[in-house]
């Protein structure tokens, strides 16, 4: 059987289907609002919401697994009283439907406390994991080599949008997905990589659940400018990615669009060396 992968229209989720079908998401970014609230914004909990978002997913796809794809929480690294008491509500809410699969991201640490004894929640590696033939990492670490002998790699982290800026400047930002591969040459400088096994995986970066998180223009960035080590080094392929909006539409290779107009223009840092 192939493995179908299909981003759901206008929504930042998507379905692995292989010999079972998995709804992923990433970045829920639960307890934001207690952050905010630190730094003078009031927002109330969202949390109520975010779930009835994601079991509209649920009964729109009918999974037999939810892969939540790192930062289900968001303080670090202490854990707010609005997760305590919101992060095991939402989890066990989700097993009423189906399993549930955890890929820890690095605002993750302390997950495991603020999980009831449920048989239905599995805490993976944060280094990532095969699940039906599909490989997943957050993205804040360096992926285990067995994800890379995979077929497909979905990852997230960075929240990656798009941003353009007309005339007047004006920003127009949209969140985005992003349609890669991995440099094996780069990656293999700074892991231990087997060439025969290497597969050259089809890389997906996923946008951000959690809408209040903000994102990362991947069209006004550099490899610098990322997050997590495959990101920050030539390990991922930036320039020759593809991008699509939420609603489906392509956009073009990365490349390409930081040619337009409406981009802002970039480039690469200058490194400052001392005089001997």
């Amino acid at each position: 059987m192939s493995i179908d992968i299909t981003p759901l229209i206008c929504h930042p989720a998507l379905t692995v289907s292989n010999t079972e079908k998995a709804l992923v998401v990433a970045d829920i970014h639960l307890g934001i609002e207690w952050d905010l609230y630190k730094s003078g914004i009031t927002i109330p909990s969202q949390t109520e919401k975010r779930l009835e978002r994601l079991k509209g997913y649920v009964e729109q796809t009918s999974p037999d697994r939810i892969i939540l794809l790192g930062d289900v929480k968001h303080n670090v690294p202490r854990t707010s009283w609005q997760e305590k008491n919101e992060v095991p509500y939402f989890l066990d809410a989700l097993t009423e439907h189906t399993s549930v699969d955890i890929i820890p991201g690095n605002h993750d640490s302390g997950i495991e406390s603020l999980l009831h004894k449920n048989d239905n929640i599995k805490v993976h590696s944060s280094k990532g994991a095969v699940i039906d033939g599909v490989g997943y990492f957050h993205g804040h670490t360096w992926p285990t080599f067995e994800l890379l002998q995979t077929e497909y790699v979905v990852t997230a982290h960075n929240h990656p949008t798009v941003r353009f800026t007309d005339s007047l400047g004006h920003p127009t930002i949209e969140p985005s997905w992003i349609r890669s591969e991995f440099n094996f040459d780069e990656l293999s400088r700074y892991q231990s990589l087997d060439y025969q096994s290497w597969n050259n995986p089809i890389v997906f970066v996923m946008p951000a659940f959690n809408e209040l998180c903000g994102g990362i223009a991947f069209n006004e960035s550099l490899h610098e400018d990322l997050l997590g080590p495959v990101f920050s080094t030539k390990a991922f392929e930036l320039d020759e990615s593809e991008v699509y909006l939420l609603d489906g539409m392509y956009l073009g290779v990365l490349k390409n669009i930081r040619k337009s107009s409406m981009t802002r223009k970039r480039t690469p840092r200058k490194v400052k060396t001392k005089k001997r």
